[in-house]
């Protein structure tokens, strides 16, 4: 089975602190859990404003994940590498636990006020 290939785009603003931070942070992830599974497309909104324009960038930094799963968008610093894995389908998937719930099948009780 040949495994997928994650293809990012990143828009940065410049040598922006955040946008440096954003870059170290997905080269580490990839290099650390997609090793030569991945390309990074870096686009530099002080560059090439008219891309981010058509892709609706309005913060950076901004992660595009351009394939396998098209359209995820994560907004940030990418320090935070559970949520990113979990979203890349990298991670292990958390259950929401409720306090309370004997049960774990069962769904949460909503209370009425009385």
């Amino acid at each position: 089975m040949n495994p997928e290939v994650f293809l990012f785009r990143l828009y940065v603003a410049g040598k922006a602190p955040n946008s440096m931070q954003a870059i170290a942070n997905l080269t580490k992830l990839c290099d650390e859990h997609l090793a030569e599974r991945h390309e990074i497309e870096i686009v530099d909104i002080c560059v090439d404003p008219g891309r981010a324009l058509d892709e609706e960038i309005y913060m950076t930094p901004t992660l595009i994940c351009v394939s396998p799963y098209p359209g995820h968008r994560i907004v940030g610093t990418l320090s935070s590498t559970e949520p990113i894995l979990q979203i890349l389908g990298l991670g292990p998937a958390n259950r929401r636990t409720f306090p309370g719930l004997k049960d774990r099948h069962s769904a949460p009780q909503v209370r009425r006020p009385v």
